[in-house]
């Protein structure tokens, strides 16, 4: 029986696929040179490939252009990027090459937008649909961004309070969407999500509110988002019909109401097991709403969508080193990593996310079950199972080279939610972070973001320095 690393893989997944193989014994991350960027930078380290972030973008672009050809439809297909995935300015920046929108989630953002504008990343005619719960430093930014000419920022009503705060300071005709609550699965410990109308409130809201105020501000946009993401099953197609009938009794009274915002929610790879058939699901979405305005008679609307981990999140890898082994019982046997799951990657205790993990080197290697321990005090700090299986396989770990294991698709939500530099459990650094990226002259570089956090910085924060 075969027993290497490689022979493991082969027989369990297709291999190689996109974005990785193995040449001469080391992994290749979207055709990177893993090793060679560690004997460069060391590990810890994070890593982000830059042109994934374009690829993914017109992939979308180009599912969603197949099916508005396919189903005829008449709306147009527009492509907004959730800013609180990765708020960064080389991910913002990166994104913005592609012709696509954003979407904002609190009141910082808005200085984002400013500062985007200043730097002739973006013009006032780009999208800018503004959701959740607001505050009024949220919305005065908003209104400020509408008063100075940003024409297309469209701030989405989260309750019934939010529109009297902008009739207020907003000194322009300006658009309006509403947030559509959305019933959540039973797996859920409640049954509503707490942002957004109640659906069967929106109407009255329009009649009450909106309507014969057309010349100061006026209802462009539906918005829902399912917090379980895009996935062929009864809930979600239940929620989608939802928000689309709606769209067709509100256009047939109001008729600037043009779009249909459907959030985020498009899973990414996190197992080479991995099966999603994103072209299907466009497709449903697209005839869907085809279908419905069909019946009743309304004209298509314009189909937004807001996605964040599915733009950015393949294109971050964390890579550490093995730097210990230790055989606790007659079981376990755990390897030691140079850093910490908690600070690093916080969604793997934190709601239990399994990102897809794969050892850089010794492929040619026997290998054995293992847990990975993370360097804190913390009995929480390990990661001891992969999304298709409850377990973890890893090369044994032999004399020479140490191992190196990388963990991949891990670009949207880690450093928002663990917070870049700043104080960590443990004391435990930020890793150095590197980026991979085309310069001017159009050739692949690399360079360090930002080295690994050090004791100074830290004490600064804390107060003895």
């Amino acid at each position: 029986m075969n027993n290497s690393y490689t022979d493991l893989v082969t027989q369990t997944f297709n291999f190689p696929q996109e974005g990785f193989e193995v040449k001469d014994n080391y992994l290749q991350f979207n055709g990177l040179d893993l090793k060679a960027l560690i004997d460069k930078y060391g590990t810890p380290m994070k890593l982000t490939y830059l042109p994934k972030i374009g690829q993914q973008i017109n992939k979308a672009k180009k599912m969603f252009a197949s099916a508005i050809k396919r189903h005829h439809y008449e709306g147009k297909y527009h492509y907004c990027y959730c800013t609180k995935s990765s708020h960064f300015s080389f991910i913002v920046e990166e994104a913005l090459k592609h012709d696509i929108h954003l979407e904002t989630s609190y009141a910082y953002d808005i200085e984002i937008i400013k500062k985007l504008y200043e730097r002739k990343k973006i013009t006032k005619d780009i999208f800018i649909i503004c959701n959740g719960f607001k505050q009024k430093p949220y919305t005065s930014r908003i209104a400020s961004l509408l008063n100075s000419g940003f024409k297309n920022v469209i701030p989405i009503l989260d309750n019934k309070d939010e529109l009297q705060q902008y009739k207020r300071s907003v000194k322009v005709p300006f658009k309006l969407g509403i947030r559509v609550a959305a019933e959540e699965e039973p797996t859920f410990p409640f049954y509503t999500s707490r942002l957004g109308f109640r659906a069967r409130d929106v109407l009255e809201f329009y009649v009450d509110k909106i309507e014969g105020n057309e010349d100061r501000f006026q209802l462009k946009m539906l918005h829902i988002f399912l917090n379980k993401g895009i996935k062929d099953d009864i809930y979600y197609w239940s929620e989608l019909n939802k928000v689309i009938n709606l769209y067709c009794q509100l256009k047939k009274i109001c008729p600037e109401l043009d779009s249909i915002n459907i959030g985020g929610g498009f899973p990414i790879k996190h197992s080479l097991g991995f099966e999603y058939d994103y072209q299907f699901m466009i497709n449903e979405i697209v005839g869907n709403i085809k279908k419905a305005c069909k019946r009743n008679n309304v004209p298509m609307p314009h189909i937004f969508t807001e996605f964040g981990s599915y733009t950015v999140g393949e294109s971050m890898a964390h890579i550490y080193s093995v730097i210990g082994q230790k055989m606790q019982n007659d079981r376990e046997i755990w390897y030691m990593i140079d850093s910490s799951f908690i600070t690093t990657l916080p969604d793997t205790w934190g709601i239990g996310e399994r990102f897809l993990m794969l050892p850089v080197n010794k492929w040619d290697g026997e290998y054995q079950r293992v847990v990975l321990g993370g360097i804190t005090c913390d009995s929480h700090d390990y990661y001891d199972s992969e999304e298709h299986i409850n377990e973890v396989f890893l090369p044994k770990i032999v004399n020479g080279e140490p191992l190196y294991v990388g963990f991949f698709h891990t670009g949207a939500y880690q450093d928002q939610i663990s917070g870049y530099g700043g104080i960590k459990h443990c004391l435990i650094p930020s890793p150095k972070h590197v980026i991979v990226g085309y310069d001017k002259n159009g050739k692949l570089t690399d360079w360090v973001y930002a080295k690994e956090q050090t004791a100074q910085s830290m004490l600064k924060i804390l107060g003895y320095m």
